[in-house]
């Protein structure tokens, strides 16, 4: 009975022992595991993330390249545009100049007839009023009414009046009072197309002002969008400046992986 119980009490903390050591060491390996974790899972995950890293280079690249070639195509756009702004400005001055050359001319045919006009108001001198005096009054009228028209004096409608003899076109008149006549024409004639002339200079000047402002306007983006082309150049990759279609392969693949 004594032995038995003295074998028990000896046992027993040899036992404890044993089971004290091997739940410790049980317990440093669960705590291990948890520090180091479980490898497996870990290798999808920083792949994940390689992959989400290249793709947001990819996508921040095919944006700074877009950046890029919209400030290059803008600032083409406006080039063409000041071109163009130029061209329209010359064509308003070369209006200008024509409108003002228009006025001079009617100004001083506008003149010319008044006095013709004042001039036929005297009695007009006596002439051999025969077959050939009527002849060369005919003659007359039609040499000047066709010169008139030939240097864009007289419009044709004028012009056919005066030969068919029409309109109070009247050979038989005195030369003086066929004059008269003729430059009163030519008056009305030069004041339409001194009217025609200024008309198109105003729509020559409009459109050279819209011309100027698009002008402006495509500059001061074109400046706006090589600054923002500048700030991100330095992130266009080689690939990225290839062009979209390339961009877009090699996003593709990257996501493919």
């Amino acid at each position: 009975m004594e032995s038995a119980l003295q074998i028990f009490f000896v046992g027993v903390p040899h036992a404890v022992l044993i089971w004290s050591i091997l739940l410790g060491l049980a317990v440093l390996a669960i705590a291990g595991l948890h520090l180091v974790g479980p490898r497996g899972p870990r290798r999808p995950r920083l792949r994940t993330r390689l992959r989400a890293a290249r793709i947001r280079r990819h996508r921040r690249a095919e944006a700074a390249a877009e950046l890029v070639r919209y400030a290059e195509e803008v600032g083409v756009a406006a080039a063409r545009a000041e071109a163009t702004a130029g061209r329209h400005h010359e064509a308003w001055l070369a209006a200008q100049e024509t409108a003002e050359r228009a006025w001079t001319a009617y100004e001083s045919a506008d003149l010319t007839a008044r006095r013709m006009t004042a001039a036929a108001l005297l009695p007009t001198p006596a002439t051999p009023q025969t077959t050939e005096e009527y002849a060369e009054r005919e003659r007359w009228l039609h040499r000047a009414a066709m010169s008139a028209c030939a240097h864009n004096e007289l419009s044709l409608l004028d012009l056919n009046d005066a030969l068919a003899h029409r309109n109070g076109w009247d050979p038989r008149r005195h030369p003086a009072e066929q004059e008269a006549m003729l430059r009163r024409a030519i008056s009305v004639t030069l004041r339409a197309a001194e009217r025609t002339a200024a008309r198109e200079e105003r729509i020559a000047w409009t459109a050279a002002e819209s011309a100027a402002a698009a002008a402006r306007s495509l500059r001061a983006e074109a400046i706006s969008a090589a600054e923002r082309a500048h700030a991100v150049r330095h992130l266009v990759r080689h690939d990225a400046a290839a062009g979209p279609e390339r961009q877009r392969q090699r996003l593709r693949t990257a996501v493919a992986r």
